[in-house]
């Protein structure tokens, strides 16, 4: 069998898992995170949950995809290994700040969602109108 065949082989069935690992411990995490975060809708913290999950998929699987391909020359096993161990690390890096990326975006729907609310301003009278104070005068 050709080697470089090898070295797709076996990159794809480390970079695959690892994507899935990391998916699932997104999910799993996330959905406590935005369970939190929309207490008073639950649906709609699966919902939000969901489409992170999905759109991790879609950008993981894809990168991984296209990152596949390769133009080197790996006739020895040796040669496999490392160009195996560059696709992995560079796919860990790119799932590794995929990452980070969905917990700041967690983090900012958290924060956007239990920030307090701004007080509404009390309306202010037509012109003309005598102000009065809010609390009795002394």
């Amino acid at each position: 069998m050709d080697p470089i065949v090898v070295a797709y082989a076996l990159y794809l069935l480390i970079s695959i898992p690892l994507t899935v690992l990391v998916a699932r411990t997104l999910s799993r995490h996330g959905r406590t995170f935005l369970t939190e975060v929309f207490a008073d809708s639950p649906g709609l913290a699966n919902a939000v949950n969901q489409l992170l999950v999905v759109g991790f998929y879609l950008v993981s699987l894809g990168f991984v995809t296209l990152f596949l391909t390769s133009h080197a020359e790996v006739p020895t096993a040796r040669e496999v290994f490392e160009l195996l161990s560059v696709k992995v690390g560079v796919v860990a890096l790119i799932l590794g700040a995929m990452h980070l990326t969905n917990v700041l975006i967690f983090n900012g729907i958290r924060r956007h969602h239990l920030a307090p609310k701004a007080a509404p301003r009390p309306a202010t009278m037509p012109y003309g109108m005598p102000q009065v104070p809010p609390f009795p005068a002394p």
